[in-house]
């Protein structure tokens, strides 16, 4: 796809709904005892994926727009399940299914085949699961095995990991602690809560016991890491977006603490508060900083780098991103592909170990192509960068947006 620079996007739009949410929504209820209705859930192919498989464990899933309704099945069936592009899916699920009686097969694209499993299965294995996988990687098999609690320190803050061996503490005996070295987000805690689980949450530690869920509706929010694209797109063309209805979790906010330090201006209005918060997201571009992230912050905002990478080459100074391994084990290695990304637009970035330095220089020259070496981000990132600059861009790869955001392009173009 070919995209031409702009002047000040400014724009009053809603964005798509929190993949997040939609996939735990999707996935918890399809266990839970009783019916559940999902509304404003997002149907992109990650969270399809997610539908398909809850429906071959033997969940009644049904969809009717971007209405859901769910039919939960306790005890569920053997299966083979392709879990499609998405971590988010083939890790909790082999959580969930480690402790539920059932022999399963779980596999994906060539990009998910690449992607490390054992953060996953070594604890899950410390519990007593029967899990085996491909060098570590999906094809992997879940086969029935008595659990027991475990006190586990992650070496690494992972909201997957995390809820992966939360979704097993549900079916094991005893307590299950898990402690992060930082705050991931926390979707998993909050809908199980509200599900009726036995857990609870003390800074970065975890506490779950055996339990079963009661069905609950859910009305998902507007994704605040797609949300983050429109909102680039303002900031580096001078403009001012507002975002209805946007999740406002404060463990996925912390592109907007980065936002502001790099002197944008952010207001919240008509803020909501129950299980997840929510509201409308104004942010208004200004003279841009350039910024420092480190590992304490990088759980917050993980998937939006790419984006700030790329805003930061519309800052004037250097910029750095450090305490981001993480980013090597995504759809794409995100280190290799964001600075791949920028300097086929003109940017001068340098990769590091876990991060990478962005020396602002005010802008980009613009004119090259982004290859999006099938990463959703990658793709919407290259947007941005093509929209701001002075000659435009080349997406090669456009369609892998809508993994996670289907009617990206329409929003921006």
């Amino acid at each position: 796809m070919q995209i031409n620079p702009l002047k000040n996007f400014s724009r009053e739009l809603e964005t798509a709904p929190d993949k997040s949410i939609t996939h735990r929504a999707v996935m918890f209820n399809a266990f839970a005892r009783g019916e559940a209705v999902v509304t404003n859930a997002l149907l992109g192919g990650d969270c399809r994926s997610t539908i398909a498989c809850m429906r071959s464990l033997g969940a009644n899933v049904t969809v009717d727009g971007s209405t859901v309704r769910i039919k939960g099945s306790p005890v569920f069936k053997d299966a083979c399940l392709d879990t499609g592009n998405s971590g988010t899916t083939t890790r909790l699920l082999t959580g969930l299914l480690a402790g539920k009686n059932v022999t399963a097969t779980i596999d994906g694209d060539d990009s998910l085949r690449t992607r490390p499993m054992k953060r996953v299965t070594e604890p899950l294995s410390l519990m007593g699961a029967d899990v085996t996988t491909t060098d570590g990687k999906v094809p992997l098999t879940v086969r029935p095995a008595k659990l027991h609690g475990i006190d586990y320190v992650m070496p690494v803050a992972s909201a997957q990991v995390k809820s992966a061996i939360i979704l097993a503490g549900l079916s094991a005996e005893g307590e299950t602690r898990i402690t992060e070295p930082a705050l991931s987000r926390n979707h998993t805690e909050l809908m199980l809560s509200a599900m009726g689980a036995d857990i609870c949450s003390d800074g970065t530690t975890v506490t779950v016991r055996r339990s079963e869920l009661t069905a609950v509706d859910v009305c998902v929010p507007g994704d605040i890491s797609s949300s983050a694209f429109l909102i680039g797109a303002g900031v580096v063309t001078g403009g001012c977006v507002t975002v209805k209805n946007v999740g406002l979790n404060p463990t996925r906010t912390g592109i907007l603490d980065v936002l502001k330090s790099m002197g944008c201006i952010i207001t919240i209005e008509d803020e909501r508060m129950g299980a997840e918060r929510s509201g409308t997201l104004t942010v208004k571009s200004a003279p841009l900083r350039p910024f420092r992230i480190t590992k304490e912050i990088v759980p917050s905002l993980i998937d939006e780098i790419p984006l700030l990478a790329t805003i930061a080459c519309f800052a004037n100074g250097e910029s750095v991103i450090s305490g981001a391994e993480e980013l090597k084990v995504k759809e794409s290695d995100r280190i290799a592909t964001t600075v791949k990304m920028l300097t086929a637009m003109g940017g001068d970035v340098t990769p590091t170990a876990d991060g990478m330095i962005i020396r602002g220089k005010g802008g980009l020259k613009g004119g090259g192509k982004v290859y999006a070496c099938g990463d959703h981000r990658i793709a919407m990132s290259g947007a941005i960068c093509a929209l701001g600059s002075e000659l435009g861009g080349e997406i090669d790869g456009a369609e892998t947006a809508s993994i996670s955001y289907p009617g990206f392009w329409e929003a921006i173009c």
